[in-house]
């Protein structure tokens, strides 16, 4: 069953919601999603290491081949993560502050007229 808006309160909350704009950042959801997929990575590598060292898996297959990835990924994968979370927000930073400034100037060209 829809929901009906009556009344002044209605139309408002329907004009403000027409009216504002619906920004989509595809830097920042990019970097949201690569940083996601690094650290989770990272995160199941390092439990794999945990769980294959705690079954019995011998410290000289870790020398070599897949297990070297495996153990290695951890040691890289979370400090490019943690870049990679400092450049979201250096960029997310920037775009509010460039809002934020938009936003002024207009507000003070409309009181101007």
């Amino acid at each position: 069953m829809p929901v009906r808006l009556r009344g002044v309160g209605g139309r408002i909350l329907v004009t403000v919601a027409k009216e504002t704009p619906v920004n989509i950042h595809r830097n920042e959801r990019v970097l949201a999603f690569m940083i996601a997929g690094i650290v989770g990575l990272s995160i199941v590598a390092f439990l794999t290491v945990i769980i294959a060292t705690a079954s019995g898996l011998p410290g000289n297959q870790f020398q070599g081949g897949f297990w070297q990835a495996v153990a290695l990924l951890p040691g890289v994968g979370l400090p490019v993560g943690f870049l990679l979370i400092i450049a979201l927000l250096v960029v997310s930073g920037r775009r509010r502050s460039r809002e934020a400034a938009a936003a002024v100037s207009r507000s003070t060209s409309t009181t101007k007229k």
